[in-house]
């Protein structure tokens, strides 16, 4: 019978950064918890937080996220500029494309699914 699995940061995260390519300001460094993925490696969950800084995003997931503190700015292809903040909650549809600016540092619970390639 499947039970619940817990969203625990008790193990150490993984450390990363944005592409160099993809930095657009400062030098942001992120910080993640992985705590859930299916064996397919299609579906993920966990925690992330990055430091301030901007860079260009490509969505090829969907991903749902929770702001749970911190604030951020994302800004789609055509200019329309979404500031999120704790408490926000949002989907970030695969396709998207734009740019992500961590204002302060910011810390999110996320879920994302990668579709199939086809």
């Amino acid at each position: 019978m499947p039970k619940l699995i817990p969203l625990a940061t008790s193990a150490a995260p993984e450390t990363g950064a944005p592409s160099p390519e993809r930095v657009i300001a400062g030098a942001p460094q992120n910080r993640t918890w992985n705590t859930y993925e299916t064996p397919d490696g299609r579906f993920f969950s966990g925690i992330w937080e990055s430091d301030p800084g901007a860079w260009a995003i490509e969505y090829t997931e969907a991903e749902f996220c929770h702001i749970i503190e911190g604030e951020s700015r994302i800004t789609d292809a055509h200019g329309t500029v979404n500031t999120v903040r704790a408490g926000d909650a949002f989907v970030i549809p695969a396709g998207f494309t734009g740019s992500w600016e961590v204002v302060t540092r910011t810390r999110k619970h996320y879920a994302i699914y990668q579709p199939e390639t086809i």
